[in-house]
């Protein structure tokens, strides 16, 4: 009788690891996620990782740069998943090759942030090129994050698209994160381009309000990106793929939805899983 008692236990046990998660084949391996600022100063990852890490078994280390550092992370192996919100650098990675899968998972948008009593006069106005030639022809002092996040790339767009090269004293480059440039700017009386969702997380310690908002351009899009593991062997694809998976899940988009409702009275991303971009933009125009 003894004889056949590991080979029962043993079967027992072979039965219980393929009922896991996919994640079995990598078990307790870390998922290594590059992300831009906004999803970390919001406190929006530090809310959802611990369930992903219940469920996988494994851990997630999150390095939160601006997206185009997140993004480059990504395409040299250093990644194995990237959650960015910069779309057209997104693409020529995913025309390179070296990330893939790239999939819609929530918007919030941009604003223009500035003091309350808004020296430069921009407050209410909607055009955003105007905003800007407004902010220049005044001199009104202008903090840019200055650090090729996808914030950055879509505030040096509108300075070009308003025909203006951004320089001077009145122009500042802070080199930092969202949350971190919203404290300058906020000490400086100045103005600056944010992200809504941290501009809300923060904004009990900042003296700075919202004084233009609405315009299609400002629209926010984030994606989520696979590394390429064909590329990238060493990469955990199998994690990465979870991870990817995980954020488009019918609960957690549901999650996405209200993060945000209790502590600001409004939630700081919109679910947009299986949405198509174009659409957002069409929709936003």
């Amino acid at each position: 009788m003894r004889s056949h008692a590991m080979p029962r236990r043993l079967w027992a046990a072979l039965l219980c690891w393929a009922a896991v998660s996919p994640l079995a084949a990598q078990a307790r391996r870390d998922v290594i996620l590059s992300t831009t600022t906004s999803t970390y100063d919001t406190g929006f990852l530090d809310s959802l990782m611990p369930r992903f890490e219940k469920e996988c078994r494994c851990k997630v280390k999150t390095i939160a740069v601006g997206s185009g550092a997140a993004l480059a992370l990504g395409s040299r192996g250093e990644a194995d998943v990237v959650l960015a919100h910069a779309p057209a650098v997104e693409m020529r990675y995913v025309s390179e090759g070296t990330l893939r899968n790239r999939r819609l998972v929530m918007s919030n948008d941009f604003v223009i942030v500035g003091p309350s009593d808004d020296p430069a006069g921009i407050r209410g106005m909607k055009a955003i090129t105007q905003v800007f030639k407004k902010l220049a022809e005044g001199g009104a002092p202008f903090v840019s994050r200055g650090d090729s996040s996808g914030t950055n790339i879509l505030e040096l767009n509108q300075w070009k698209a308003a025909g203006i090269k951004p320089e001077g004293s009145w122009y500042l480059q802070a080199g930092q994160g969202m949350a971190a440039t919203l404290r300058i700017t906020s000490e400086k009386r100045a103005y600056t381009l944010t992200d809504r969702g941290t501009f809300l997380a923060t904004r009990a310690s900042l003296e700075l309000e919202v004084v233009a908002e609405g315009a299609p351009e400002l629209l926010n899009i984030y994606h989520v990106l696979e590394v390429n593991g064909d590329i990238f062997p060493n990469a955990n694809t199998v994690g990465s793929r979870a991870l990817a998976d995980f954020f488009l899940r019918k609960d957690i988009q549901g999650y996405i939805g209200t993060f945000g409702v209790a502590r600001y009275g409004q939630p700081l991303f919109t679910p947009q899983a299986g949405r198509r971009e174009e659409d957002l933009v069409a929709q936003a125009h």
